[in-house]
């Protein structure tokens, strides 16, 4: 038996106007009425349930990123596309935003360093500005940490900040050794 929301054609497509309740393999959770599948990019078009008057969200999805969804009926009316506008320029600052996000986390993620180390500079992250250089942790454009990441790693800075600094990784290693106990 195939899951509701998908066609009787043993296909696996989702039904055009079906409404469905949909949870993302990032987390997200939204509902969202199916206005078109397309079984070759196996991408889904769901138009986002919003409040009335306040417009439409479309969101398109490879299928393969829906965790799980269950279908909550049909839609009632026909969706009518002839006055549908798409604002490009939305979509480009929206996208853009996107790729800037995306860039940004992807220079929180250490390259060639220990997961205790990644654990750290995270822990840091969160009440300091921190930036790996190499394997290095830089906190406040400062104070260098290097591989093992302990207070006598600690080096540069004004008195004050490297103080701060290696009072704060000692309590993130605390928390982390009791994690590990």
């Amino acid at each position: 038996m195939e899951p509701a929301g998908f066609g009787s054609s043993g296909g696996g497509d989702f039904v055009v106007g079906c409404r469905l309740s949909v949870k993302t393999t990032l987390g997200e959770e939204f509902e969202g009425e199916v206005l078109t599948f397309d079984r070759i990019t196996n991408c889904v078009v769901l138009q986002e349930s919003m409040g009335p008057g306040s417009g439409r969200n479309l969101r398109f999805l490879k299928a393969n990123f829906i965790k799980e969804f269950s279908l909550l009926g049909q839609s009632e009316e026909q969706t009518d596309f002839r006055n549908t506008y798409i604002d490009a320029d939305v979509c480009r600052q929206r996208e853009d935003a996107a790729i800037r996000q995306a860039e940004a986390d992807a220079e929180r993620i250490g390259i060639a360093v220990s997961e205790e180390g990644q654990y750290i500079f995270d822990a840091l992250s969160k009440t300091l500005p921190v930036r790996w250089d190499k394997t290095a942790i830089v906190v406040m454009d400062d104070v260098r940490i290097t591989d093992p990441y302990r207070r006598e790693n600690c080096s540069g800075g004004p008195l004050a900040t490297l103080e701060r600094v290696q009072k704060v990784l000692d309590f993130e290693r605390q928390r982390l050794q009791s994690r590990v106990s």
